[in-house]
């Protein structure tokens, strides 16, 4: 059925371009008014369930959504698995020695500078290539993800995960491998765009925000994973680095073949005027035959994306501008935590403060079981105790570890000679632990949540491409700048991402409603039309006419 098509539903006859005409004919006929005229006078233009009130819809999480969310959430796991492997891999000695001999000579150099061991540019464009990669591709994706859906743009990313993989596990020289890993990167940008929108549009609202976590769940198993990975084949002589790398494939094929087993979701297949299928698949993920009042909030939102022309020529304008700052400052603040600088470079920190190499592989892997199961944390509680209060307690949590961390630094860790002793050292991983553990219950999983839930659905794929692509950038930022930091800075690197944390606090405290519990096509009404400072940015749309014959 076309929306050109006459559309008969419960009775009444309409002709007409607009989904939104659905919406108005099945309200029409749900009202019971004796006087006809009386109806045609009270009956307002357009009447959409998706806004007013907080609406509970009929339905119930099914198995075969939570093997939606697996399967799509893997594109969390390949992204994650990156972020660990490229660590543990720049600290092998095989690795330094076939492509950095360089920083090969610097690490085992017994004067060497305890802060600048590591501090190469080739080596550092190794790790943050892949995430100026993504920056790029996240925007083509943004097109891709709106023309022809969430599941395509996964299965693409799974395609240039598996390019990357070939590349960077058999890479001969430096060029190959870097080639590598911007095809990691073209795979990163994809599935960040599309796997937590994916994840938004198929959850329950109610249960939106540990599915959506789920994401963040499988990027922090991903860097888990790398670690153990890196931790058995540091000593794998002389090919223990290509082990490492080539086992990404593994996750990249699940979502390949994954991929081709999951449903799109009613919101993409409605948007693209395949409204009967989008129904069905409604009706097959909440479990329920009666789905008229989410279809009805759907039915609206693709309305009112088809009336914007140019997504990102809207996110320009006042009405979108409180999304589009709070996903760009999310993005921003989750990256000067100074957590990916951590994970990126967890062995090579800890073998400045001391660690042999397989100790610091080992305590990478105590992180990474840490980062696991705070974020299982997130899970249970985000959908109960709201995203705020998880972001404010974690900038305190996460702001007394970095102090401290700097002030034993500081203190303790000259520039040459001995490193700390094997209490401090300890410590200082206890504190790293602490770190993560409020990282990864707060901004790690709420920096990807909150973005892909505000907006509405005729900005939502071109914002999210903002979000996904300011990520990218500040990534590559910190993964480029981070070792050369913290040569420069030494321990003072740790009071730099502190006092970025006492910002982050602040801007939350102040600009950041809760979205608890909110549908996602309600946002407008319920949360910017009620905040003391952005509702001033909301502007009225006008609805456009309906006509019926």
């Amino acid at each position: 059925m076309t929306l050109k098509e006459s559309i008969n539903l419960w009775g009444c006859r309409l002709q007409t371009q607009d989904l939104w005409s659905v919406v108005w004919c099945r309200n029409w006929k749900k009202q019971q008014y004796n006087d006809r005229s009386q109806l045609y006078w009270k009956m307002p233009a357009v009447v959409v369930s998706g806004s007013g009130e907080n609406q509970e819809f009929e339905g119930r999480i099914t198995v075969y959504v939570i093997v939606c969310v697996i399967i799509a959430a893997f594109g969390g796991l390949m992204f994650g698995y990156d972020i660990g492997i490229s660590g543990g891999v720049t600290s092998m000695d095989d690795f330094l020695k076939k492509f950095f001999p360089a920083v090969f000579e610097k690490k085992h150099h017994a004067l060497e500078n305890n802060y600048c061991k590591y501090d190469n540019q080739f080596l550092q464009l190794f790790t943050s290539c892949l995430y100026l990669a993504a920056l790029i591709a996240s925007f083509v994706a943004s097109k891709v993800c709106s023309k022809y859906g969430r599941k395509l743009t996964m299965q693409i990313a799974s395609i240039f995960f598996i390019i990357g993989v070939i590349l960077t596990a058999g890479g001969i020289n430096i060029e190959m491998i870097i080639f590598g890993r911007i095809f990691l990167g073209f795979g990163v940008g994809f599935a960040n765009q599309a796997v937590p929108l994916f994840l938004s549009e198929i959850a329950p609202p109610n249960l939106r925000g540990a599915l959506n976590i789920s994401f963040q769940l499988f990027i922090t198993i991903g860097i888990l994973v790398s670690n153990l990975i890196n931790y058995f084949t540091t000593n794998v002589h002389p090919h223990g680095w290509r082990i490492s790398l080539g086992i990404a494939g593994v996750p990249a094929l699940m979502l390949c073949l994954g991929s081709i087993l999951i449903c799109e979701t009613p919101t993409s297949l409605i948007e693209r005027h395949k409204v009967e299928e989008g129904r069905k698949v409604l009706r097959k993920i909440r479990g329920v035959e009666n789905v008229d009042d989410e279809f009805d909030s759907i039915i609206h939102a693709c309305e009112m994306a088809k009336q914007v022309k140019d997504p990102f020529r809207k996110l320009m304008k006042p009405v979108s501008r409180p999304q589009l700052v709070i996903s760009i400052c999310l993005q921003i603040f989750q990256q000067f935590t100074g957590i990916n600088a951590i994970m990126f470079y967890a062995p090579v920190l800890f073998q400045t403060v001391g660690f042999g190499n397989d100790a610091a592989l080992l305590s990478s892997v105590i992180t990474g079981l840490v980062n696991v199961f705070s974020t299982v944390v997130s899970i249970y509680v985000v959908d109960r105790a709201g995203r705020r209060i998880l972001l404010l307690e974690a900038c305190v949590q996460m702001f007394i570890s970095q102090v401290i961390i700097g002030i034993i630094l500081f203190k303790e860790l000259k520039t040459t000679g001995d490193n700390l002793s094997k209490g401090e050292a300890i410590f200082v991983v206890i504190l790293v632990c602490t770190f993560v553990m409020g990282f990864a219950w707060s901004w790690g999983p709420l920096g990807w949540l909150i973005p892909s839930e505000i907006f509405p659905l005729e900005t939502r794929s071109a914002g999210f491409a903002f979000a996904v692509s300011t990520n990218m950038l500040f990534t590559f930022i910190i993964g480029q700048a981070f070792l050369s930091m913290l040569c420069q800075m030494q321990a003072g690197i740790f009071f730099f991402f502190a006092a970025w944390v006492i910002i982050m606090g602040a801007f939350t405290w102040f600009l950041l409603p809760e979205t608890k519990g909110v549908p996602v096509d309600a946002m407008v009404d319920k949360v910017w039309k009620q905040h003391w400072f952005w509702r001033s940015f909301m502007i009225e749309d006008d609805r456009p006419d309906v006509k019926v014959v």
